[in-house]
């Protein structure tokens, strides 16, 4: 009798420990599996970031895009979605700022939001913006703080 009670808590042993084994697999894929579907969200939040940022490039006049004065008309004709770039670059760096941008796509976006808001048309639709709106503290930072500046570390 003590010889089948070895072999069964010998084997009630075993399949304790296999079970743990599983159990620790199966959490290390788990986890595995929780930082790939946050990685894919990133990616697709970054991307969805970029694609307004080419829709609103799309509407601009490429005169604007390219470095070209505009005309007073054109200017005011572009006024409207030169705000929005505005808006959205702000949102960028507020994003980045909270955490919510990896730190690769920040590089290029803040090379492209430099880039364009020394465009003469960007520059001065960013002008005007300031002077009459309190608005868009943290491209305003940005902006003091040069293009070199990562706003995460502002937190």
């Amino acid at each position: 009798m003590s010889e089948t009670t070895d072999i069964v808590s010998a084997t009630a042993s075993s399949v304790s420990a296999i079970a743990a084994i599983v159990a620790a697999v199966g959490v290390w894929y788990a986890r595995g599996q929780l930082k790939t579907s946050r990685e894919i969200a990133q990616l697709q939040f970054e991307d969805a970031l970029g694609k307004e940022y080419r829709e609103l490039a799309t509407r601009l006049k490429p005169k604007a895009m390219l470095g070209e004065e505009l005309s007073e008309q054109e200017y005011q004709e572009a006024f409207d979605e030169l705000f929005h770039y505005i808006d959205l670059s702000n949102e960028q760096v507020s994003l980045r700022q909270r955490g919510r941008i990896s730190l690769e796509v920040w590089k290029s976006w803040r090379t492209g939001i430099g880039n364009n808001l020394a465009l003469p048309a960007f520059a001065r639709a960013w002008a005007e913006i300031k002077e009459k709106s309190s608005s868009f503290h943290e491209l305003r930072r940005f902006e003091s703080e040069g293009q070199k500046c990562d706003p995460a570390d502002w937190r």
